[in-house]
């Protein structure tokens, strides 16, 4: 039901699109096995959005003695793929226009697991090119994701959206517990940790082509042109959200195994550590979303998973060791709540597929570009400290900013744009 402010009943919204004359047909056929078959698929996909990140991290000191990478070469390594799914963001409207969702997707995940593969060359160069490459495919992915999701699960956009982001979660938790002990199990061999990550990808691409050439992958005749979201602030409050809350997740993802091994942890405990929060992570996802629609907003949870992540975060950093568990326990619960209930957002906010995908891009255009800085704050910090305590300062700027600017993207708005159709 729209009120008199514009703002709209959240049942009505995951039920229901405001300009059903955009919506596509093809979410109205696919039978029940196929909506299935498909949310399985994107699942799988999410998966493979996050290993390249956590499993690096995890190895970072074995990198840097092994092929020689300098401490500004390694807070690089960590930021570049972060700063390659924004820059490379803004592609995939264009790309899912052109050649259809499907087929695109198909192609990122060939390209995702070459690059992936590539880092296992035991050199600098393709470690810098298969990471950058690697992370211009997961930005594709991560934006084409809630266009599938408003568009063909419209009526189930939460669930579907905490499914998949718990899959983003469980794949870098999966990384990040796991890249170690095989490259140790592979007797210390640096290439099979980083490349291993590929075959997941691959798995993942073959099981998705059949989607790829189905009738429902064929690409839409009319294609929908949104004008005005770079000038609409709920869309900037949602792209902040997102870019703020992403910094946090980065700099988890690239640093804490870092971090609790200068304070005195092994390896293999501290990545343990590390993927223990990132699964508790993937249970919140699915929480999230659905404890978000709720209520008659989303303004009280989006802010209040910013503060117990950034807690959480000091209590890692300064807690006692014996405390480690409980604080990454509770780092998990908020930064996975804060993960699903930015990928919610992104859903809730926009009114059709198509202003989904656009405010996808946007939202991790300008997002990715921003967390970037987060991991190479905690690096250049640590090189001119000696210690990571001076990223405690980071983290409560970075999570102060996310509370507000969720707090304003949980309002029962949609953002205010122009949508005209132009004929392929």
């Amino acid at each position: 039901m729209t009120h008199k402010d514009g703002s709209m009943d959240l049942g009505d919204e995951l039920l229901i699109d405001d300009q059903p004359e955009q919506q596509p047909k093809v979410a109205q056929k696919r039978s029940s096995l196929s909506r299935l078959i498909l949310g399985i698929s994107l699942v799988l996909i999410a998966f493979n959005l996050r290993p390249l990140f956590s499993s690096a991290s995890t190895l970072l000191p074995e990198i840097r003695e092994q092929i020689g990478l300098s401490a500004f070469g390694a807070s690089l390594l960590t930021t570049l793929p972060v700063v390659c799914l924004g820059v490379f963001s803004p592609l995939a409207p264009k790309l899912a226009d052109r050649f259809g969702a499907e087929k695109t997707l198909a192609a990122m995940l060939l390209l995702l697991a070459i690059g992936t593969g590539l880092r296992g060359l035991g050199a600098i160069p393709p470690l810098f090119f298969g990471t950058a490459l690697a992370g211009a495919c997961i930005a594709i992915g991560n934006v084409l994701l809630p266009g599938l999701v408003k568009r063909d699960f419209a009526d189930r956009a939460a669930l579907m959206t905490g499914f998949y982001t718990m899959a983003l979660c469980g794949g870098a938790a999966a990384a990040a517990g796991l890249t170690l002990p095989i490259e140790k199990a592979s007797g210390g061999s640096l290439a099979t940790g980083l490349a291993i990550w590929a075959l997941p990808a691959l798995v993942v691409c073959v099981f998705w082509l059949p989607q790829s050439f189905s009738t429902h992958a064929k690409r839409a005749s009319a294609r929908i042109k949104v004008q005005g979201l770079w000038q609409d602030r709920l869309a900037w409050n949602v792209t902040l959200y997102t870019g703020l809350q992403s910094a946090l997740a980065y700099c988890v993802f690239g640093w804490l195994v870092p971090i609790l091994r200068e304070r005195g942890m092994d390896g293999v405990t501290a990545g343990g550590i590390v993927s223990a929060s990132v699964m508790v992570q993937a249970a919140a996802c699915i929480v999230a979303p659905q404890l978000a629609v709720r209520g008659k907003d989303q303004r009280v949870v989006n802010a209040a998973f910013a503060a117990i992540a950034v807690i959480a975060l000091l209590g890692l950093l300064f807690a006692p060791l014996s405390t480690v568990w409980l604080w990454a326990v509770l780092q998990g619960i908020g930064q996975g709540s804060l993960i699903a209930l930015a990928m919610t957002a992104i859903v809730l906010r926009a009114g059709s597929p198509q202003i989904a995908a656009h405010l996808s891009g946007m939202a991790q255009f300008v997002g990715y570009c921003l967390a970037a800085i987060g991991p190479l704050l905690v690096g250049l910090l640590h090189s001119l400290t000696g210690s990571f305590s001076a990223a405690a300062l980071l983290f409560v700027a970075l999570g102060s900013g996310a509370a507000w600017h969720g707090w304003r993207a949980g309002r029962s708005l949609h953002v205010h744009v122009k949508t005209t159709e132009q004929i392929h």
